[in-house]
Parts: structure tokens; C-alpha cells; sequence
């Protein structure tokens, strides 16, 4: 019943509140205006982040325990995540004062006894089945924490992706809760997955708002801390490729921004129209049609991931999962020189219409 209401709550609170949230967003100039990386057509309200946090923090508060050290943690970390999204939607902020307070709330964390302390082995081969990270659980820990955060940011690029693969990723995330026995991180996550479906109709294609960074950051923030809680706690259950699997499409995302990046000499922080939704936009897929092919690859990834804890086939699936990140990279890589080719034929072509 807890649960049942805890989603009820959290949705209910969210789709009320997102109507206020973009009257206000307005107001204070939290709108976000179309240029030639962004898919919108018309300015349309942003910052609607602050709804989902909206509905989730008055579940948690009324059903979830918030008493222990941990979760105080989480909540406090929350708010400064959130507080520095909404600034950022109103002032752009710029990036590298984004990291440091990042970091910051994934200090408070780790000081509040949230830690990444042991991992498996991700070599299927090796002689030893875990790894004691020891003094490197805490750069680990907030290295995971601010990574994810970022990443599901870095998806956010089309209506209602972020905020739907972010439901996804928290279902996996509440089945692996349920596993564990990890009570008020069940409770959290059901407060995620209300939230963001109460969010759900308004930002739909076309939105009528955006999360912005204070409701994509907020996302990757807490469905970072829960895996730690959830995933990478208790020798019985540790699997790192549960947790990759399970936020893969943002990750595996962020991971090949970031060596395109470099590899064209860029800022590995300058924002670019090379992510997955691009391309697949640019291969002639419509805005909805990208979505749902968006949605059924991280459904099928988290799948994947509740399969292997169930029944403990993460060794056998490592060379899997390898093959998958190849695969993605790969297919990024191609679909860049594709658009290349596109773009340099096009050229040719209007310089011979121009001659």
C-alpha cells in the first residue's frame, strides 16, 4: 500500500504542479529558444524539472523513511542539485562551475556513508571475484555520481526521451530494490517513476515544457544514488554491469560524446548535434519514431540487466556487454561519416547548381 501510494502521490503532485512550474519558468526567463542543435520550433517554458522534484520529494517525505543517515544524504544532495539546475535553466551557468557544485553534492553523499565499496571483477577471467576499491571508493563513488548525472542530461534532447528512458531505467532500478530488500530505496524509486509519468503528458512530443537541467540532472543525481544503495551493496548482488546496463543508453551516449569530442579537438563540455537522437533524426526517423526506438533500447538493456541479477549470468554476459559498447561506438562512428558524406554532397551539389 506504501508503494501504491507513494506512486499516486508522487505522479498526482507532479502533474498538478507542472502547469504552475511552467507559468513560472516563464516568468523568470527559463525558456528555451530553437537554434540549429535543438529540435524545438518555438520558444517553449523550461525548468519544469522542479515539478518532478516537486512530486517526488512530497511522496518520499510522507512515505518513504527519511530518518536514516543515508537517505538524509541523498535528500540534502538533491537540493543542491536541483537549486543548481534551476539556475542554470534561468542563467546558463557556466560548465565548470556546474562540476564543482556537482561535485560538491556528490561529496555530501559519500559523507553521509553512501559508497561504492566493492565491485566485481570485470575481468571473467581473473583469479579474484571482487575488488576492494578501499581508499578509491570515494573518487569512485563521485565520479559515478557526477557521470550519471550528467549523462542523463546529455540525453535530454528530444520530447519526452529523457524523462521516459529515465522511467525505464527506475522500474529496472525498483525490481532491483525489491531484490535487494532495500525498503526505503523502493519507496524512493517508485517516487521517481511517479513523478516522471506525472511529468509525461506535458512533455510529450510536442512538449508543452521542458525538465530543463534541474529535472534531467535531478533524474541522473537520483538514479545514481539508488544504484549505489541498491546495486552496489552487499557482496551477494554486486554487479557492475547491472548498473551500466540499466543506465546504458545515457552512458554508452555520453561515453561516445565525449570521444567524438576529442577526437574533432573539441571541449569535452562544448554541446555539439552529434548525440544518438541526432543521428537517428538525420537518418530520415521522426521525432516520435526516434523516442520509442530510444525507449525500447534502454527497456531492452534493463531487461537485460534484472535478467542477469535474477539469475547470475553477469560473468558469462561481460564479453556481451563488451561487444554492445563495441557495437554502439561503432555505430555512432559510422552514422558521423554517413552525415559526413551527406553533408559534403549536398555541398557539391548546390556549388553545381550555383555554376
Amino acid at each position: 500500500m506504501y508503494i501504491i501510494f507513494a506512486f499516486l502521490v508522487a505522479a498526482i503532485m507532479s502533474f498538478i504542479s507542472t502547469p504552475f512550474m511552467s507559468n513560472i519558468a516563464t516568468k523568470v526567463g527559463a525558456v528555451d529558444h530553437p537554434n540549429a542543435r535543438r529540435i524545438n520550433k518555438k520558444p517553449t517554458p523550461s525548468m519544469g524539472g522542479l515539478a518532478i522534484y516537486f512530486g517526488f520529494l512530497v511522496a518520499a517525505l510522507c512515505f518513504a523513511d527519511v530518518g536514516g543517515i543515508e537517505t538524509r544524504g541523498l535528500l540534502l544532495g538533491s537540493v543542491i542539485i536541483v537549486l543548481l539546475g534551476a539556475l542554470d535553466d534561468v542563467y546558463q551557468l557556466n560548465a565548470m562551475v556546474k562540476l564543482a557544485v556537482q561535485i560538491l553534492a556528490a561529496g555530501l553523499v559519500v559523507a553521509h556513508g553512501v559508497q561504492i565499496d566493492v565491485l566485481t571483477n570485470p575481468n571473467p577471467f581473473g583469479m579474484s571475484e571482487y575488488i576492494n576499491l578501499g581508499y578509491w571508493s570515494i573518487p569512485v563513488t563521485i565520479f559515478w555520481i557526477v557521470g550519471v548525472t550528467n549523462a542523463v542530461n546529455l540525453i535530454d534532447g528530444l520530447d519526452g526521451l529523457a524523462v521516459g528512458v529515465s522511467t525505464i531505467a527506475s522500474i529496472a532500478l525498483f525490481c532491483v530494490a525489491v531484490y535487494t530488500g532495500e525498503i526505503t530505496m523502493t519507496i524512493l524509486v517508485v517516487c521517481v517513476i511517479g513523478a516522471c509519468l506525472g511529468f509525461l503528458p506535458f512533455n510529450s512530443h510536442p512538449a508543452k515544457i521542458f525538465m530543463g537541467d534541474t529535472g534531467a540532472t535531478f533524474l541522473g543525481y537520483i538514479m545514481a544514488t539508488v544504484s549505489i544503495q541498491g546495486l552496489f551493496k552487499g557482496y551477494a548482488v554486486i554487479s557492475l554491469i547491472v548498473p551500466l546496463l540499466i543506465l546504458g543508453l545515457p552512458i554508452f551516449d555520453t561515453g561516445a560524446a565525449i570521444f567524438r569530442r576529442i577526437k574533432n579537438r573539441q571541449h569535452i563540455f562544448e554541446a555539439d548535434r552529434g548525440h544518438l537522437h541526432h543521428k537517428l533524426i538525420d537518418m530520415g526517423f521522426s521525432h516520435k519514431h526516434t523516442v520509442y526506438i530510444l525507449y525500447v533500447t534502454s527497456a531492452l538493456m534493463s531487461l537485460l540487466a534484472v535478467t542477469l541479477l535474477l539469475f547470475g549470468l553477469a560473468k558469462m554476459f561481460m564479453l556481451v556487454f563488451a561487444v554492445i559498447m563495441l557495437g554502439i561506438f561503432a555505430y555512432h562512428f559510422l552514422a558521423e561519416r554517413t552525415m559526413r558524406k551527406k553533408e559534403q554532397a549536398d555541398k557539391a551539389e548546390r556549388e553545381k547548381m550555383n555554376d
